[in-house]
């Protein structure tokens, strides 16, 4: 309980840090809202009756104040260029990136889980050496020349499907979930080479240790000793890779969106920093933190079952 307790404490602090840190960030960088939102032409008097409205007159302490206090409520703001609710703007933008998320991860996990044990079991053997060579090529591709590549590939010559045709879930929910599948493997393919690199590492590091061999000699086959007890052992320093990978996964589904125009929240992050649309830009990224930490709370949590030590060490 004492373990829950700290790491909740944590997720808290790291929350606040976060978006004091996106809010100061803001107040420093040339531009100003209020004349971005009135034009050139506007009057000086103009933009200081619009800024004191905004209430961007006031010391950025009290600005993140009041801000905080209204997000802990519920209340995200209201968009300077669109002059509606922020979570209104992202309560269609944020499902649309999350599925993109989920499917991209569920992807990886079911490839790079059999490939990674493969692999390893096949340790120095031919398949294994082309499948290495393969996931090298495959980590060293970015996510966004992939999405192009795809686009051109499967969406202009095979034409399995058309680039730009995005359907809405509200209108059809498995053409949305088929569009989806080709950004999904634009950015699941480079981070399923990177886990399956890593599994197997950890899975041949794993085989190595004094237990297994003792498990051997008592007669357990390779395949229980590798599913009791190895897999578990060496799924643990996995577990921080797909922790990160979660959060790099977001990240680059931001960029895909614009490959595929898609409409989530990395099309809408860069309009509104465009735009300096402060309220928008710093809704995305406290939600985007969020559920980073969330995830890597959830991972710790993991290992603790997997693990008791660690409970114990913390």
């Amino acid at each position: 309980m004492k373990y829950v307790i700290k790491k909740t404490g944590t997720l808290i602090i790291t929350l606040l840090i976060v978006s004091f840190l996106s809010f100061f960030a803001f107040s420093v960088i040339p531009g100003d809202a209020a004349r971005s939102k009135l034009g050139t032409e506007a009057t000086e008097e103009q933009v200081e009756a619009l800024q004191k409205e905004m209430g961007l007159d006031k010391p950025i302490v009290v600005q993140y104040g009041i801000w905080l206090k209204n997000f802990v409520t519920g209340d995200m703001g209201e968009s300077y260029s669109y002059s509606m609710p922020v979570d209104q703007m992202l309560k269609e933008k944020i499902p649309v990136t999350i599925t993109i998320t989920l499917m991209a991860f569920l992807m990886i996990l079911a490839l790079s889980v059999p490939l990674g044990i493969f692999t390893a079991q096949h340790e120095g053997g031919w398949l294994d050496r082309i499948l290495m060579v393969l996931n090298q090529v495959a980590m060293s591709v970015p996510g966004f020349l992939l999405g192009i590549v795809i686009t051109y590939v499967f969406g202009l010559v095979l034409k399995w499907f058309t680039p730009g045709a995005y359907v809405a879930a509200s209108e059809d929910f498995a053409g949305f979930l088929g569009y989806l599948i080709a950004p999904c493997v634009a950015i699941a393919l480079p981070r399923c080479a990177m886990g399956v690199k890593m599994l197997r590492s950890s899975v041949i590091s794993q085989m190595e240790a004094d237990y297994v061999r003792t498990a051997l000699a008592r007669g357990n086959t390779k395949n229980r000793v590798m599913y009791h007890h190895v897999l578990k052992n060496a799924l643990i320093p996995v577990l921080t890779f797909w922790g990160m990978t979660i959060a790099d996964i977001i990240a680059n589904s931001m960029i895909i969106e614009q490959v595929f125009t898609i409409p989530g929240m990395g099309s809408l992050l860069i309009s509104s920093i465009s735009n300096r649309d402060y309220p928008v830009v710093l809704g995305i990224i406290v939600l985007i933190a969020a559920l980073v930490v969330v995830i890597n709370f959830i991972v710790d949590l993991l290992y603790s079952r997997i693990d008791p030590r660690i409970r114990i060490r913390e």
